[in-house]
């Protein structure tokens, strides 16, 4: 019955927080757009590995992280680091001369590794599951043993997979305004990355 519960909220907290446009799910979308659905599918497995890898970080950490504001911060300004790199990225890819798209989909450990690299640059879910798991043991007296553990990684996992897979059927209704995608992509990142810089500035610092 725990089990039942933990998953559930997990899975549902995963899915919800993965729908608004960020770093990841922005990244299967373009890629459905450049390189077409399979590549994009497989994107979303890689970016799926690292959250269940993220979401075992986070659930090891959750009665500790908010509890010590040095190890917050550390990771608040670990994430505007790279934050800013992506902003710089971003804006000299979309300074670049537009090519005309091309639908040659990627091979599987291309896609694959792309979306772990993006992932894993994408160091938000680790606080984001730790919030998730705390309000699930809010009194801190509960005592996670494996098999809870194992259930909120694989909620958080399936979640997040869930939420990526409709971006990549999403793919099929924009795919008539590819060539409109594919050119103001760039600009759209990195108008994102801009505004989780200024969230992540306002965390630090509030």
């Amino acid at each position: 019955m725990e089990e039942t519960k933990i998953f559930l909220i997990t899975y549902f907290a995963a899915l919800v927080g993965v729908i608004p446009p960020g770093l990841v799910n922005m990244t299967v979308a373009k890629t459905c757009i450049q390189r077409g659905k399979r590549s994009g599918m497989y994107v979303a497995v890689g970016a799926t590995v690292v959250v269940f890898i993220q979401a075992l970080i986070a659930i090891l950490l959750a009665k500790y992280i908010f509890n010590n504001p040095y190890i917050h911060n550390i990771l608040l300004r670990t994430g505007l680091v790279i934050l800013v790199l992506m902003l710089i990225y971003f804006l000299i890819m979309a300074k670049r001369k537009a090519k005309q798209v091309e639908y040659s989909s990627d091979g599987f450990t291309k896609s694959f590794f792309k979306g772990t690299m993006i992932s894993a640059l994408n160091i938000f879910p680790i606080p984001f599951f730790c919030a998730v798991g705390t309000a699930l043991n809010i009194n801190g007296e509960v005592s996670y043993h494996i098999f809870h553990i194992a259930t909120f990684v694989l909620a958080a996992g399936l979640g997040t997979f869930t939420s990526l897979y409709f971006y990549v059927i999403s793919f099929l209704k924009i795919e008539s305004k590819a060539d409109y995608f594919a050119r103001y992509s760039n600009y759209f990142m990195a108008a994102l990355m801009l505004i989780l810089i200024v969230f992540t500035l306002l965390r630090i610092y509030t």
